[in-house]
Formats: C-alpha cells, structure tokens, sequence
C-alpha cells in the first residue's frame, strides 16, 4: 500500500509510485486522491480539484503560459502490476501510457516554484474510455478558464521526442441490407452478407492519402474493424453492417472527413458512431517555435488521436510529448525506457527555468 507520493524523489522512482497505484479508467480516485495531497505541500502552487482530475497552477504574473497535461487513467490490468525494472526499462501497467509522462509532469511542478512561464498542470481522468467521460473535456466545459494558455504539451508517449497535431477520427456503420427468408429456400430472398462484400471491396481497393500538413507527412486510413450479420443458422440476414474507422489528416475538417465517408460508401446506408477532430500542428505559432528551439527536437506528425484536438479547437496550439513508445501502449509488457524518463524531465525543466 502507498502511504503518500514523495514529488521529490527520482522521476524513475516516482513512476515506479504511481505505476504500484491502481488507476483504471472510471477507478481513478485512489491515484487523484495521492496526487491532490501531494502537491497541495507546495505553497507555490493553486490547486483545485473536479471530480478525479487535479489542477494545479503558478500564478506569478508571467507574460507567457503554458499548460502541460496528463491522464491518470490506464487501460484493465493484465497481470502487469506491480512495477519491475529490468535493465534500462521500467515495466508495469501505464508506464509507458501514461505514468512516465505524469510522472515528470509532477516532478516539475513541486520542484519548479519560479518557472520563467506560468505553467497549468492538469492531471485528468477517463481518457482510454468513450468521450464522454473525459475529465479535459469535462473541465472544458464546467472551467474553460483553466485551460487558456500559449501552448499546451501533453505527455503522450512519443518516444521523449515532439509528436505534432493528431489525426481525427471518425466511427461508422456501414449497412447492406437485403430480404430475410428461410435458409432452405434462400433464392426468397437477399442475402444481406452478401452484399456486403462490396463494401469490403471499396475498403480493399481504397487508396489512402499521405498530405503534408505544416511540412510534416501524414498517412491516412480508412479499415474495417468490426462486421456483424445474421440472426439464426436457418435464416437469410436482411442486414450486415461493417463497422470502419477513418483516421484523418489535419487538413480535413470534421465536415470534409465525413463527407469523404459518405461519398466513399454511396449507395449504403452510412451512421456515424463516433467523431472526433483532428488537430493541426501549429508549427509556425511563436510558443510551439520557442519550444521546438529550447528541445532541438524535430517534430514527427502524430498517427492518432490525442487531446491535443481538444485544444486545437479552442485555438491553442498543442503538442505530444512524452517518455515511451506509442506503438506498445496497452500491451501486456508495456515499459518506459529510463533514459526518456530523464531526458523529458531535463528538458521540459530546462525551457521553464532559462531566461
């Protein structure tokens, strides 16, 4: 049992803590609880708290703020609890999504009491779950307030190096339909499977774009993940809907992507399940050129879909920016590599201390 987060000890050591301290999304009060302790010892900071997200804020006057973000919630567990260290790596479930990241996030904020810029830390719960639970979005709504800043930077594992913008992504149902009738007489009627193949054909032959965005390349999809039909062994299915997610680039708007669905699959019934915008990377803003120059990271397009939409659309510009590797986030072996654990640290400390 954790009795309480030490904030000065070694990020290494301070993710190892939170790792140890169960936090699956909608099961995140133990973790909020520990963080809102911790840092409410530190008189430099203001902290409020909504639900299991935690803000903390300097308030020191500064010409410029920035906001650095982090969810607390991790996917279900799967026997990858407690923490073990092997080598260079420090495994454990959310260790590499996202409790490294949150972990040099608290770090800075109990040690960092004059940063050069006002800085909001927020630490939030129920991202790796439907939207509609989301504790920045939730804040976004209720406090809009606490989120107006220069330039945010979540720390989304991004292998410690600068992920920019995020695709969008849109969920839809595509619906072939046909005539139910008994399975020994199937000429009766229209088999609703099989007039989905079409729909699978449009999928298999789709070319999908790779647009430069901000001078940064981003590569598109649009694949079936899920199909359903049928109702008994003896019957023929009058309906069989695939299910397709459509990852796209920054360029597109949320109108122009679910257009190009519609258009894509003309002909078939089309239900949008699931939408969320794309974010433009926002290299060209004066706060994203400053930390661009402070890290000496080239930025790399984001193939996902992150927060940083959240503030994209509030006008802010955002980026990702975390200790681990994407590509194994929510695999059983999930790990964080030391090494991007303090070079995150050492250089988010960097930009908000030098003059």
């Amino acid at each position: 049992m954790i009795s309480g987060l030490d904030l000065s000890t070694d990020v290494v050591a301070l993710t190892a803590a939170l790792i140890d301290i169960p936090s699956e999304s909608h099961h995140e009060q133990q973790l909020a609880d520990h963080v809102e302790t911790a840092l409410r010892t530190y008189s430099h900071l203001t902290v409020s708290r909504f639900g299991n997200t935690v803000v903390a804020r300097t308030e020191l006057g500064r010409a410029e703020r920035v906001l650095i973000g982090g969810h607390l919630d991790t996917v279900p567990a799967n026997s990858n609890m407690p923490h073990h260290v092997d080598g260079d790596r420090l495994y454990g479930l959310g260790a590499c999504d996202m409790k490294g990241g949150v972990a040099v996030s608290l770090s800075l904020a109990a040690s960092i009491a004059e940063p050069v810029r006002d800085v909001t830390y927020v630490y939030y719960e129920c991202e790796e779950v439907d939207g509609k639970y989301n504790g920045l979005a939730h804040l976004a709504e209720s406090n809009p307030e606490l989120l107006v800043a220069d330039l945010a930077i979540l720390m989304e594992p991004s292998n410690a190096g600068i992920e920019a913008g995020c695709q969008g992504t849109i969920r839809a149902e595509i619906k072939a339909s046909g005539v139910r009738s008994h399975s020994a007489r199937p000429w009766m009627g229209v088999n609703a499977i099989h007039a989905s193949r079409e729909i699978l054909s449009r999928l298999e032959t789709y070319e999908a774009r790779r647009p430069m965005v901000d001078g940064l390349e981003y590569r598109e999809g649009l694949s079936a993940v899920g199909i359903r039909g049928g109702i008994a062994g003896n019957v023929i299915p009058d309906e069989c809907v695939v299910t397709v997610n459509y990852r796209f680039a920054p360029d597109r708007s949320t109108d122009e992507a679910l257009a190009h669905v519609r258009e894509v699959f003309d002909g078939f019934e089309v239900e949008f399940i699931d939408v969320s915008p794309a974010a433009s990377p926002g290299l060209s803003r004066q706060a994203t050129v400053d930390f661009l120059a402070a890290t000496g990271a080239s930025p790399a397009p984001k193939f996902g879909w992150t927060d940083v939409a959240r503030f994209a659309q509030m006008g802010t510009p955002a980026l990702n920016f975390g200790p681990g590797d994407p590509s194994i986030a929510h695999m059983k072996d999930e790990f964080v590599p030391l090494d991007q654990l303090r070079s995150c640290e050492m250089q988010l400390r960097s930009w908000l201390t030098a003059d």
